[in-house]
């Protein structure tokens, strides 16, 4: 634990973050937005991000050509907060001179690589904030009279170990691509989020199958994706339905992404959380466009009807096991209905088989100590996105993911992230009100620290 002792004075950031996707962008845009407004120096906040990828990316293998956006464009990183912005996708497009295009279009979901572009696009115009190929490797509480009143967090780049210090944290990781228990990623078993980076390496063989695994949109995709770029091969798709649902994107249940939702959710009993998350997952989860859905159901069709079937839909059915070599893998696909395995022998297994939260806690060290947890372990987080905390810890700890439990479904969707981020930056400016001068006061660093 660092102490405080007299020495040279060190500076010392209101904010730092970790990670910088889409969240942490649009953090940093508003950040930006609200300091190119403020009138003093003193009412400026200082924030600086830390990106250990070294440069922006956001699911760079799922980046497949027609692939679509889910949410509508008018849900990006600024418009919901700040419809005036000059970070929004409207600006992006105009700048790319394909406003008019877009309009003529009439979709409001544009192609995925676009949205992507548009983040990068974005994310360029804060890059001061930002050190990409750095990555947070801890962090420490600093102790005056007691109390924690900074953290140090300490960084890792080609460069070595640096350490910097924050009032506050705001904690944007991302999501971590989830295998089934015992299942592990090879030459030949991957996951969908590596889709594109690890297809490239098929470039100039002859693929015969591919088994994708997982009952989902970017299963379905992944199913289309590899039926259309191996005309060859054939695509089998493992799943325990009879069939791809359909994702309920009907204008009453989008009203579960709606901001006023997160103020329900959050205030709900736990059996109505629950009862919510039932009713509604099916807007976002395991769940396919009905397009899609068509689209494939059509091609499996035909194909039957020619006598030339590649789609096969093993429907009813569980992956029981996978066995790599170095020339096939083997996947061992048993019916739910009768038990009767099949063993089907594969180029490539892919698991499109979602994602799973970082623990937020994970990097704080002795900090996660002074985290509280509910009555089920879960870390506790107020309605401002902060983790609650004893009170002797005086900075606050922001999360962007990791809280569907207490805020709902668009917990690590882009539904509401220009909300979040607003909600996130009016808690640390009212934080930093009420502590007065003290929050502004130069800190003295312990000799010996390397900090910038």
């Amino acid at each position: 634990m660092s102490q405080v002792h007299p020495g040279d004075a060190a500076p010392v950031h209101d904010l730092i973050g970790i990670g910088f996707g889409p969240s942490n962008v649009a953090m940093a845009i508003a950040i930006s937005e609200h300091n190119a407004r403020a009138g003093t120096q003193e009412e400026a906040v200082t924030a600086h991000f830390f990106e250990q990828q070294p440069q922006f990316g956001w699911h760079r293998g799922m980046l497949i050509d027609d692939a679509t956006m889910q949410v509508s464009f008018l849900k990006d990183l600024v418009t919901l907060r700040n419809p005036t912005s000059e970070f929004s996708f409207l600006c992006y497009l105009k700048s790319q001179g394909r406003l008019v295009d877009f309009i003529n279009h009439k979709n409001l979901f544009p192609l995925r690589v676009e949205f992507h572009d548009y983040f990068e696009w974005a994310a360029a115009q804060v890059d001061d904030m930002v050190s990409y190929g750095h990555e947070v490797v801890g962090v420490a509480p600093v102790v005056r009279d007691g109390s924690v009143e900074y953290m140090d967090v300490t960084v890792r780049s080609a460069e070595g170990l640096a350490v910097h210090r924050a009032r506050n944290l705001v904690i944007g990781t991302g999501l971590r691509p989830l295998m089934p228990e015992g299942v592990e990623r090879g030459e030949r078993v991957w996951h969908n989020s590596d889709l594109l980076s690890k297809v490239a390496g098929l470039e100039g063989t002859s693929p015969s199958r591919f088994v994708v695994v997982g009952a989902g949109q970017s299963a379905a995709e992944n199913v289309a994706y590899l039926h259309r770029r191996f005309p060859e091969a054939e695509i089998c798709a493992v799943f325990s339905r009879y069939g791809y649902s359909p994702a309920d994107d009907s204008s009453f249940a989008n009203r579960i992404f709606d901001p006023q939702a997160v103020d329900e959710y959050f205030t709900a009993p736990d059996e109505i959380k629950r009862k919510l998350m039932d009713y509604h997952g099916n807007t976002n989860y395991a769940v396919v466009d009905i397009d899609l859905i068509d689209d494939l159901y059509r091609q499996a069709y035909q194909e039957k009807v020619l006598g030339t079937e590649r789609l096969r839909f093993l429907n009813v059915s569980r992956l029981a096991g996978v066995e790599e070599t170095s020339q096939k893998v083997r996947a061992t696909v048993k019916s739910l209905v009768t038990g009767e395995q099949t063993d089907l022998d594969a180029d490539i297994v892919v698991f499109a088989t979602g994602y799973s939260p970082v623990d937020p806690l994970g990097l704080l060290g002795e900090v996660a100590d002074r985290c509280l947890r509910d009555d089920v372990g879960r870390v506790r987080v107020e309605r401002d996105y902060r983790i609650a905390t004893d009170p002797d810890l005086h900075c606050g700890i922001y999360l962007q993911g990791g809280t569907e439990h207490t805020h709902g479904i668009t917990s690590s969707l882009l539904s509401n992230t220009a909300i979040r981020v607003g909600e996130i930056l009016d808690s640390l400016l009212g934080r930093g009100a009420e502590s007065g001068a003290d929050a502004a006061r130069p800190v003295v660093e312990e000799s010996g620290s390397a900090v910038r």
